[in-house]
C-alpha cells in the first residue's frame, strides 16, 4: 500500500495522461501517488464560476487560480507567466488542478495519419518517430473506447475496429456546409470524445454549444473523469503539492521527488519509478530545476535537449457572412473539419493542415461588432439576428516542423514559492509560412462557394496558438537528438518516465491528446512488464 510518503510508482500531474497510466498501473495492484500541483474542483462549482463569469470567451474564466501553482492567463489583463522572449508570443493556455487542461477543450480525439509517423524519411523535413502507426494503433483503440470516441471513418487514419460512439447528428450548420463546398471540399465528422448516446455513466450531448469552457452535463470525456477514476481505482492523490526538484543516486536514478505545499512546507516522497504527466511546459521546468553537481544543466538533460524543439498548430482563421441562414449555436461548437489536405508529396515544400469548422453562437461577437458599428434600437437588433444566423467562422491547424531554437527555459522571474516561471523562444518558419499561403487560397475558395460577404482574414503574419504543445520531451532512438526512448523513459535515468504531448517528436495536423492517451497506456504496460521481470 502507498502511504503519502513513498509509493512504488510516483506520477506528477493528474492530467488526462497522468491518470490513465496511474489506473492502469493501480489496477496491477501497484501502490501510485499521484502527485497534483493544483486545486480540485467538481463540475457544480466550474459550472457556477462559468455562469457568473463577466468574461464568457475567456475558457480559461472557470478555473480556479492560485499564485501558489500559477498558470497562464490573459483576461483581463495577461498576467505574465510565460515569458516571452521569441519573435512570436507563444500564448500557451494550460490549467493546473485536479484533471488539468482537459477540462476546457472540445473533445477532439483524433488519430495521425500514418505518414506523420516516418514524415522525414517519406518528404525530407521534420523527423521520424521512433514508432510506426501500427505500434500505436491498439492504444489508440483502447483510448478511444474510454473517451466513447465517435467520428468519420474516412479520416485517413486505418481502423481495425469501428469506433465505439455513433455521431452526434449533424447540426444545420454542418449539413449545409457539407452539401455546398462538395465535391471540391470534403467535410468530415470531427473525431470527438463527445456521447450520441449515454455511456460510461455520462449523458448524451445535448447540444448546450458550451463545449469550451465547459460541459455543464459531462458529455464529454475529459481528464476530470480520468483522474477521479484513478482515485476510484485505489491510486493515492495529494493536490496542492507543487514538485520542485527531482533528487538521484549515485547511479543517476531517481530517488525521490520534493515538493512543496501551499504552506510551502516541503515534502519528500520515494518510490522504485517516477512518471512526469505534467504538460509540456511545466514538465521541462521541473526537469530544469533538477540540478546537481552530477546533473548541472538539470535531470534527463545531459544533452541539453530538454525543453527544445517547442511546436504548437500556428493558426489563421478567417470569418464571413454566408448567403443563407446557417444557425452557429446549436450543437457541438466543433463538430466537422475538411481533412484533405493533411498530407501528400506538397509536404516536402510546405506545411499540411486541416481546417476547422466552428458552429459556436455568434451572438455575442455580432453583437459587439454592430454596437462598434453605431447601430441601435431596432437596427441593431435585426443586424444582430441577420448575422449571427449567417456568420461562419473556420480556422486552421497547421504543422510546425520541430525547431531545437524553440525551447523553454527557465525565466528570471519567480512565483510566489521562488520557482522560476517558464520563459518561451518560438519562431515560425517559411514552411508554416508557405501552408499559410495555401489556407488562405482555401477560404477564398470556400468563402466564394457559401457566398460570402463581410470576409475577415486574420491580420497576415500574427498566428495564434492551438494549444496543442509538443516536443519538449521529444522522443527518439538517438539520445543525441531526443530526451525519451521509444517507451517515452528518460535516456539519462532507468527509472524516470515522461507522458504527455511533450513526448511527441511532431505536431502533425490534428489535436494530439489521443495520441497522447495512447502512448501513456503504452508506456504503463512497458512499466507493468518490466516489473514483472524485475
Amino acid at each position: 500500500m502507498s502511504n503519502l510518503n513513498s509509493a512504488d510508482v510516483v506520477v506528477i500531474g493528474a492530467g488526462v495522461t497522468g491518470a490513465l497510466l496511474a489506473t492502469r498501473l493501480a489496477k496491477t495492484g501497484k501502490s501510485v501517488l499521484l502527485l497534483e500541483s493544483g486545486p480540485r474542483m467538481g463540475r457544480d462549482q466550474l459550472v457556477e464560476r462559468f455562469r457568473s463569469s463577466a468574461f464568457k470567451s475567456d475558457f480559461m474564466a472557470p478555473y480556479p487560480y492560485s499564485p501558489l501553482a500559477p498558470h497562464p492567463r490573459y483576461t483581463p489583463e495577461p498576467n505574465g507567466y510565460l515569458q516571452q522572449k521569441g519573435p512570436h508570443a507563444f500564448n500557451a493556455q494550460y490549467i493546473r488542478m485536479f484533471g488539468g487542461t482537459s477540462w476546457h477543450w472540445a473533445a477532439q480525439l483524433w488519430r495521425y495519419v500514418p505518414n506523420d509517423f516516418r514524415q522525414h524519411s517519406l518528404y525530407g523535413v521534420g523527423k521520424d518517430w521512433p514508432i510506426s502507426y501500427d505500434d500505436l494503433e491498439d492504444y489508440y483503440y483502447q483510448a478511444e473506447v474510454i473517451a466513447g470516441v465517435g467520428g468519420s471513418p474516412e479520416s485517413g487514419s486505418p481502423r481495425k475496429h469501428p469506433f465505439p460512439m455513433e455521431r452526434v447528428p449533424a447540426s444545420w450548420l454542418q449539413q449545409r456546409v457539407t452539401a455546398r463546398l462538395a465535391p471540391e471540399f470534403t467535410v468530415l465528422d470531427d473525431s470527438t470524445g463527445r456521447n450520441s448516446r449515454n455511456y460510461d455513466g455520462r449523458p448524451a450531448c445535448c447540444g448546450n454549444n458550451n463545449c469550451m469552457p465547459l460541459c455543464p452535463i459531462d458529455a464529454q470525456y475529459h481528464g476530470g473523469l480520468a483522474a477521479q477514476q484513478a482515485e476510484d481505482s485505489g491510486v493515492k492523490v495529494i493536490t496542492e503539492a507543487v514538485v520542485y526538484r527531482l533528487e538521484h543516486d549515485e547511479k543517476g536514478r531517481i530517488a525521490a521527488a520534493h515538493y512543496y505545499d501551499w504552506n510551502k512546507v516541503s515534502h519528500r516522497i520515494t518510490a522504485q519509478t517516477f512518471v512526469l504527466a505534467a504538460n509540456a511546459i511545466e514538465t521541462p521546468k521541473l526537469l530544469l530545476m533538477s540540478i546537481s553537481d552530477r546533473f548541472p544543466q538539470g535531470i534527463a538533460n545531459a544533452r541539453d535537449n530538454v525543453g527544445r524543439n517547442l511546436c504548437d498548430h500556428p493558426a489563421i482563421g478567417v470569418s464571413f457572412d454566408v448567403d443563407e441562414e446557417i444557425w452557429p449555436g446549436r450543437g457541438p461548437v466543433s463538430p466537422c473539419s475538411i481533412g484533405q489536405f493533411r498530407d501528400g508529396d506538397f509536404r516536402a515544400e510546405h506545411a499540411p493542415f486541416r481546417i476547422d469548422i466552428s458552429n459556436a453562437s455568434q451572438v455575442a461577437a455580432v453583437t459587439k461588432e454592430v454596437v462598434a458599428e453605431g447601430y441601435f434600437g431596432k437596427r441593431l437588433e435585426e443586424q444582430i439576428l441577420f448575422r449571427a444566423a449567417r456568420r461562419l467562422s473556420i480556422k486552421n491547424a497547421l504543422e510546425q516542423l520541430p525547431d531545437r531554437n524553440n525551447r523553454v527555459t527557465l525565466g528570471d522571474k519567480k512565483d510566489e514559492l521562488g520557482l522560476p516561471v517558464p520563459a518561451l523562444y518560438w519562431n515560425v518558419d517559411d514552411y508554416v509560412i508557405k501552408g499559410t499561403e495555401q489556407t488562405r487560397a482555401c477560404y477564398d475558395a470556400i468563402a466564394a462557394k457559401l457566398g460570402a460577404t463581410n470576409i475577415k482574414h486574420s491580420k497576415s503574419g500574427a498566428f495564434s496558438n492551438r494549444q496543442h504543445i509538443t516536443g519538449t520531451l521529444s522522443m527518439g532512438l538517438d539520445p543525441a537528438t531526443s530526451v525519451t526512448d521509444a517507451w517515452g523513459r528518460a535516456h539519462d535515468h532507468e527509472n524516470l518516465f515522461m507522458v504527455g504531448t511533450g513526448v511527441m517528436p511532431t505536431v502533425g495536423t490534428c489535436n494530439v491528446t489521443l495520441t497522447a492517451m495512447a502512448l501513456a497506456l503504452r508506456t504503463a504496460d512497458k512499466i507493468i512488464e518490466e516489473s514483472r521481470h524485475a
